[in-house]
């Protein structure tokens, strides 16, 4: 299991937020977490990677790290099989796409100029963006930009993908392709977990849904999915 929280209590600037949180996520899971804005979804994801301390639970554990003892400088190593994907994008605007992928590569211990070649090269390919390595940010599209910050979070081959909103400035058809893309990610065995306000996608794109609410994290999957996610009616 890559997520395993049992009666977990998540505060945000020592206000509780959410209090007795069950949430779990699988090898190669699709996760959606739903809720009004101020309802929490935010300040679970930034617990994964451990934006946000976790300091009471009866079990919280992320790939297999328990974070209510892990240490700052077991942080990093925790990071390195996560990729992180936020609503704005945060992608270096200073130099090109390239470079903003070669960055992370070298942030993350890549030496062999070669190897992170091939890596950047196989990513864009995989996100539909090979043409676009030597462009500048600022040229791209916001649809462009989010899929290079996709390619960004799976360089290292990430166990898990955090997505905060994702598509929440984007329009309807290029929200869909970023969906669609995340999904596809997901059948490699990549576990997904995307907070949204976009509930069409749901039925769509089927996966586990967990609602935040009135300070609670609920498991309402079978509220949202209008076909099982084995398929039957």
């Amino acid at each position: 299991m890559f997520v395993d929280y049992k009666n977990v209590s998540i505060y945000q600037d020592s206000v509780c937020v959410l209090a007795g949180v069950d949430f779990h996520v699988e090898e190669g899971e699709f996760i959606y977490i739903i809720g009004h804005v101020g309802s929490g979804k935010s300040s679970l994801l930034k617990t994964l990677y451990c934006e946000l301390d976790v300091y009471e639970g009866d079990e919280a554990v992320v790939l297999g790290r328990d974070l209510l003892k892990i240490k700052r400088k077991g942080v990093p190593a925790l990071r390195k099989e996560l990729g992180v994907i936020f609503q704005d994008f945060q992608l270096l605007h200073d130099r090109s796409v390239y470079k903003n992928l070669q960055f992370v590569l070298k942030a993350t211990g890549w030496k062999g100029k070669a190897e992170m070649n091939e890596r950047i090269d196989e990513v864009l390919e995989s996100v539909g963006m090979s043409d676009k390595k030597e462009k500048m940010p600022y040229e791209l599209s916001g649809g462009e930009q989010q899929r290079i910050a996709i390619a960004r979070a799976i360089l290292n081959k990430p166990k898990m993908i955090i997505a905060d909103e994702p598509t929440g400035n984007l329009d309807p058809e290029t929200a869909d392709n970023i969906v669609s893309l995340l999904k596809q990610i997901s059948l490699t065995g990549t576990a997904v977990v995307m907070s949204t306000h976009n509930l069409p996608m749901l039925d769509k794109y089927p996966g586990v849904v967990y609602q935040c609410k009135d300070g609670h994290l609920n498991d309402v999957t079978g509220e949202y999915n209008k076909i099982s996610l084995t398929g039957d009616e």
